[in-house]
């Protein structure tokens, strides 16, 4: 924990988890705009559905072995076999709905990915191309959704996805940097930011 401990942080973030800290450092907020990345926070976090995202978090390298590296176009060709194999794989959340729906949606993904020509190119129309920039300041300021999640929801379940409702796209939004949820204080918020002026 040396280094840690004298950085503001988001109020969300554990201290007693050098993981969970490692990610809000390195990844939470960070613009993304790789396929594979994209597809690996849709999975997860349809994965986290009524769990914790540290539970997920720690089941992150397992998941990435279990589902091909997060490659989109393997994942689609999962059949039975390899369904059943990762429902008795216990380093992933063994929830058959959740597994059917992570090898449906990535047939999905690849049906969009050949509509614009990434799924990055079609995810992020929905914030304007640009990362939104809240102004937190406090735990009870995050909101649980927004008329952006709400509107990507609804699209990728008109496509076909599950497990994509309003909550669970505004997570991944936050993740993937569509939405830079540090709070003021945090000393990832500004360096995140760069030239994007915060919406009021």
């Amino acid at each position: 924990m040396k280094g840690f401990v004298n950085k503001n942080r988001c109020p969300w973030v554990d201290m007693s988890k050098p993981d969970y800290v490692a990610y809000h450092d390195r990844e939470w907020g960070v613009p993304v705009h790789d396929d594979r990345v994209i597809f690996e926070f849709l999975t997860l976090e349809a994965a986290q559905a009524g769990l914790s995202w540290y539970t997920v978090l720690r089941k992150r390298e397992a998941y990435r072995e279990a589902f091909a590296g997060f490659d989109a176009q393997k994942v689609a060709r999962y059949g039975n076999k390899q369904v059943e194999a990762l429902l008795q794989n216990p380093g992933i959340i063994r929830n058959r709905l959740k597994i059917h729906a992570a090898v449906s949606n990535a047939g999905k993904f690849l049906e969009v990915r050949n509509e614009f020509g990434s799924f990055d190119a079609y995810i992020w129309r929905f914030v304007g191309g640009k990362p939104l920039v809240n102004r937190l300041k406090t735990l009870k300021d995050y909101p649980a959704t927004s008329r952006e999640s709400d509107a990507l929801s609804k699209d990728l379940k008109q496509r076909g996805f599950k497990f994509v409702g309003s909550t669970i796209i505004y997570a991944h939004m936050q993740a993937t940097g569509m939405v830079n949820d540090h709070i003021e204080s945090c000393f990832r918020r500004q360096p995140i930011i760069g030239d994007y002026r915060p919406r009021r």
